[in-house]
């Protein structure tokens, strides 16, 4: 990944030495495990687990000519060593180095990453208390709809993270798992003990049945995973920019002392940290194709992944990580403007006050079919009233909707003066925010 968009606590996982320096923790479990069953001696398990190294130079050196990294980094190791480096790597295939490393990098990864949802649960929660009741308009079809609250909002983000986190951590159950079973994964040259004590040794769990690797449904699995987490954040990201547009503007990004926005409109103030994420995402839900692609791999196994998870793996980790940073920082930050909702709120002159009134007639007598009608031949008279630019209130502050409902003969028969003014208050519609934030944050 570009290291603009890395961070060092992740990036470092994904190294070229952290690749080779996991393999070599496996190698150095396996002898362990070999000696525990008494096949090697206990001296020289202990000579290759205290003194075995590698050079990254020296293996890129072995490489060029045998055009086999796991080969190389062996001979690398090997010459670290005396004669006790004949049972390094003994009853292994590459494989079992490989993916079992790669296990150990991904669980190292997906930690910190769960860390990060955590983080920005938490983020997200705070905000919500701050803004529990802080009304706006909610919109569907990005046309105004009713009033709902700032946190409600909040908190649906929150509750979609804590299924994000769910499924991360039974995610984390699904890849840190590993093996030591031998070239077609039949354990001919290495028991199943060996597995066992090395997985243990790991803190991995033993692929229950592989032949030469580990199954690429776990690695599928892994990558929508953090795939559909990316989807939400920038579901988020995306509403952080909705509502820092200009004619909009009811909450906006944290804009820095001596932060620019245009290199030729000095005046602007442009939502790039949630545009930056909205990309980001895009990149992370791409990796999920060559993860999936990789479950069918040929027979007992072929190297046609190999190639792809050196990209989309480091990639996909270290992206996810520094979105969610990235998104973090915006929620902790977000300038929130109670002022500009309650505006917006009001611009429709009352017309999302409909449903309510919709709803009083029934219980007034009269049918459905008429109520929508009367309701709705209203609201058509403000809309065609705010197109013409008139004011969404009268001098007394009273909304355009009211005043037409008022002055309607035929819903008056129904409804009192005082039955339709209750229907224009805002605490009717926050009155169970309460008991939706116990519900979602447990």
């Amino acid at each position: 990944m570009v290291e603009r968009y890395s961070r060092p606590e992740m990036a470092e996982k994904w190294t070229q030495h952290a690749r080779y320096a996991a393999w070599l923790e496996v190698e150095k479990a396996a002898v362990k495990a070999w000696a525990k069953l008494g096949k090697i001696p206990q001296d020289d398990a202990d000579k290759i687990v205290k003194n075995a190294t590698f050079s990254v130079e020296r293996i890129e050196e072995i490489e060029a000519i045998t055009k086999h990294d796991l080969i190389a980094f062996n001979t690398s190791v090997s010459e670290s060593l005396g004669d006790e480096s004949r049972w390094f790597h003994y009853g292994m295939t590459s494989s079992d180095a490989v993916d079992t490393g790669v296990a150990l990098q991904m669980k190292a990864s997906l930690e910190i990453i769960i860390v990060d949802v955590k983080m920005l649960m938490e983020s997200i929660k705070k905000r919500a208390e701050e803004h529990k009741m802080t009304l706006m308009v909610g919109r569907s079809h990005g046309i105004h709809g009713e009033p709902i609250t700032f946190g409600l909002t909040l908190a649906v983000w929150y509750d979609e993270m804590a299924r994000h986190l769910t499924n991360l951590e039974q995610t984390m159950e699904v890849i840190a798992v590993g093996q030591i079973s031998g070239a077609m994964g039949n354990f001919a040259h290495a028991p199943l003990e060996l597995e066992e004590y090395a997985m243990a040794e790991l803190g991995l769990k033993p692929e229950p049945c592989s032949n030469q690797v580990v199954q690429r449904d776990r690695y599928a699995r892994l990558a929508t995973a953090l795939a559909t987490m990316a989807s939400s954040i920038e579901k988020f990201a995306v509403q952080v920019r909705h509502l820092q547009r200009t004619e909009v503007y009811e909450a906006e990004e944290y804009f820095a002392k001596g932060q620019k926005g245009s290199s030729a409109m000095p005046h602007k103030r442009n939502p790039i940290l949630t545009e930056n994420i909205t990309g980001l995402a895009r990149m992370i839900r791409a990796y999920a194709n060559p993860a999936m692609e990789n479950v069918a791999l040929w027979h007992e196994r072929d190297i046609s992944h190999s190639s792809t998870e050196r990209f989309w793996l480091p990639d996909a980790f270290i992206t996810t990580d520094f979105m969610m940073h990235r998104m973090n920082s915006v929620i902790a930050n977000l300038t929130v403007m109670p002022e500009n909702m309650m505006k917006n709120l009001n611009l429709t002159g009352g017309l999302v006050f409909s449903q309510r009134v919709l709803l009083e007639l029934p219980l007034a007598g009269v049918s459905r079919e008429d109520a929508y009608r009367i309701v709705q031949r209203n609201a058509m008279k403000v809309w065609e009233e705010i197109q013409q630019g008139k004011s969404s209130t009268n001098e007394k502050g009273e909304s355009l909707y009211l005043q037409y409902l008022l002055a309607d003969d035929e819903l008056r028969e129904s409804l009192s003066e005082k039955q339709i003014r209750e229907c224009f208050n805002f605490d009717y519609y926050t009155k169970n925010v309460d008991k939706i934030f116990a519900r979602v944050f447990k």
